[in-house]
């Protein structure tokens, strides 16, 4: 798995300067993305670019389509096996809605029903598992949706730079306490509650889903904002939750001065924080960063307690209940 990680940087170059042809639906004005764990990330990640657009767009993490779905939709179905149970059935309520479609998957039943269907498909290589595939994936996607999307080459060039310069920092290859997942890792203990800005979501739900899947540790996410109206409540008691500040190095003014607040709440409490900076640049760079150094950091605090972050029991245990695939 580290050694999947370690190469991220390269599998993202490899990614966007693949042969994938672009998709150029034209008259969107609505894209629904559809995926469930790593692939529903991806949405939350394409959601962040497009948020600045006049394009509506929703994550469906689930089974159902929303009900504004129409000939100006786009729906866009993402399984890294081909075979997730929900993501699949979206993509057959797609089908019948009339809307358009482009699906991407590493083969599976995906690959099967869109060739069947004559579905926009583009196949994208498999590596470890689906949250270590992301960049595999998200490059991928931007690669063939280049043309429907307000992000510039120069720009996915910059996140890929970016990306090459902070594997130095984090890789396997850096086992000291310079190495920023490292020391993080090395400091995470108790229940972490990450708290992020709005335009930071996509990193914090990452975050979150790989602290779970990785280091098997429960962990909550909160909008600074929104947890200024109820959740500081909670810190009024003692606990083992250990706050985490997701902060963006251009956040909204108002949003600044409420992480001043906070910190400042945190410190006159005794409250010991961890804060997490975004590098500056486009959001692009700034969440595909952020995701890299928190995953990573996942990767090592499984192992600094003894944990495998490979295998994930409990989604098995779920599947064979289920009977079928997620």
């Amino acid at each position: 798995m580290y050694e999947v990680y370690d190469n991220w940087p390269q599998i993202a170059k490899e990614s966007f300067q693949a042969g994938l042809v672009g998709i150029d639906f034209k008259d969107i004005k609505h894209i629904v993305f559809s995926g469930m764990g790593g692939s529903g990330a991806l949405g939350d990640v394409f959601s962040a670019i497009l948020s600045k657009t006049d394009i509506h767009v929703n994550v469906v993490k689930g089974y159902l389509l929303p009900k504004t779905v129409n000939s100006n939709t786009l729906i866009i179905s993402t399984s890294v096996s081909g075979d997730t149970d929900e993501t699949l059935t979206v993509l057959e309520s797609a089908k019948k809605s009339g809307c358009k479609i482009a699906a991407f998957s590493s083969g599976g039943k995906m690959e099967h029903f869109c060739n069947k269907n004559n579905i926009e498909y583009r196949k994208v290589p498999f590596h470890h598992s689906p949250r270590a595939s992301f960049p595999s994936f998200l490059y991928s996607m931007l690669k063939s949706l280049a043309p429907i999307l307000p992000i510039k080459k120069e720009e996915i060039n910059e996140s890929i730079n970016q990306l090459e310069n902070l594997a130095k920092e984090i890789s396997s290859s850096n086992l000291n306490q310079k190495n920023p997942a490292l020391s993080f890792a090395t400091w995470l203990n108790g229940i972490p509650l990450i708290y992020y800005p709005k335009g930071l979501e996509a990193a914090a739900i990452r975050f979150k889903n790989s602290l779970q899947e990785n280091a098997k540790t429960h962990a909550m996410i909160e909008d600074v904002i929104e947890a200024c109206h109820n959740g500081i409540v909670s810190w009024e008691r003692s606990s083992n939750v250990k706050p985490i500040l997701i902060e963006g190095t251009d956040d909204y003014v108002k949003t600044k001065e409420r992480w001043q607040i906070i910190k400042n709440y945190f410190e006159t409490n005794n409250i010991e924080y961890r804060e997490v900076f975004s590098l500056s640049g486009n959001i692009l760079t700034k969440l595909i960063n952020l995701i890299y150094l928190l995953d990573y950091s996942t990767i090592y605090h499984a192992i600094l307690s003894g944990i495998d972050p490979s295998p994930i029991k409990s989604i098995d245990f779920v599947k064979n209940k289920l009977g079928h695939n997620l």
